[in-house]
């Protein structure tokens, strides 16, 4: 079993060179594709629905094509509770920010050739939902249904190999944040996702096999489903796949070796400590396993104790 979530860009070295050579510097590794656009062009923060009322953590920037989404990946709610079927990732913030934010279309287009997600974006997210936490595929790297694996938590949520997390299904638990006649999440198209009902309270209808469809104003958008494929199912609007993912998006860079599936592993019980502190509790065969670690500055420092209580401390700088 693999979970090969760590996101990729297409490195664009002349547009890096551009940016150092102006004398830009905003502090985050290049990962891929340079949108020169956010760098010079971006207006001060912005009100786009259903990121308002995450504004303390979520920021949104506007440029002539994108509004760019800046956030570190982190839901105010639990996580990781009820996962079965894990690989020893933990969730970590992340620097989805300046030229590393999540681009999001202003203006989206229909496409002539929409792409259904089967088969497609087996890698990276295909949406992003409003409280800064991307949106995978519901469908993990094998092809496979990741909620009927038991990959996921309570939330709908796992991290990857860069232990990041996100979520493979609807985050329906947002509407009630966000009321009825705000999207949970915007697709990568830049349509977005709304919960289980029309804006107007009226039972969805009519969806399409991308799970979405057209209003009286012949506005198009996706919803949120509790069956498969749960979120957008795909693309109608115009996107680019490149290496299996969408492009451009945010980008994740691994601080450790990637964990190996660990049998019997179910994870009972996730705390935040603090801030910057986290614990997160584990059985095998009803023993016991902790995970205590903590981020300071770039350096993630960690503990694992088994049940008779024997710890070990693991170290790792995030460059």
């Amino acid at each position: 079993m693999s979970h090969d979530h760590e996101v990729r860009h297409l490195n664009n070295v002349s547009r890096r060179n551009l940016l150092k050579a102006s004398g830009i510097s905003l502090g985050l590794t290049f990962f891929g594709s340079f949108n020169a656009e956010s760098a010079f062009a971006a207006t001060p923060s912005v009100r786009l629905a259903g990121f308002s009322s995450f504004a303390d953590k979520v920021k949104v920037f506007k440029t002539s094509k994108y509004y760019l989404v800046e956030s570190d990946g982190l839901p105010s709610h639990n996580m990781m509770i009820g996962i079965k079927s894990w690989q020893q990732q933990v969730p970590t913030p992340q620097k989805y920010s300046g030229t590393n934010a999540w681009s999001i279309p202003i203006k989206p287009q229909i496409s002539p050739t929409p792409i259904s997600a089967k088969g497609h974006f087996l890698r990276g997210a295909i949406a992003l939902a409003v409280n800064g936490v991307p949106i995978f595929n519901a469908l993990n790297n094998r092809g496979e249904d990741a909620f009927l694996a038991g990959e996921l938590d309570e939330w709908g949520g796992h991290c990857g190999r860069a232990d990041d997390y996100h979520y493979h299904v609807a985050p329906f638990h947002l509407q009630s944040i966000v009321g009825k006649k705000s999207p949970i999440a915007y697709a990568l198209d830049g349509f977005p996702i709304y919960g289980e009902s029309e804006i107007d309270g009226k039972k969805v209808v009519g969806l399409d096999s991308l799970n979405g469809h057209f209003d009286a104003k012949k506005n198009y958008h996706y919803h949120g489903t509790k069956t498969f494929p749960y979120i957008n199912g795909g693309f109608k609007g115009v996107v680019s796949e490149v290496s299996g993912q969408v492009d451009p998006q945010a980008a994740t860079k691994a601080f450790r070796p990637a964990g190996e599936p660990l049998r019997g592993a179910s994870i009972t019980d996730f705390e935040r400590s603090s801030e910057s502190s986290y614990r997160l509790t584990y059985s095998i065969n009803n023993e016991k396993y902790l995970i205590n670690y903590s981020i300071i500055d770039n350096s993630i420092h960690m503990q694992f104790t088994d049940p008779q209580g024997t710890t070990r401390t693991e170290v790792y700088q995030r460059s």
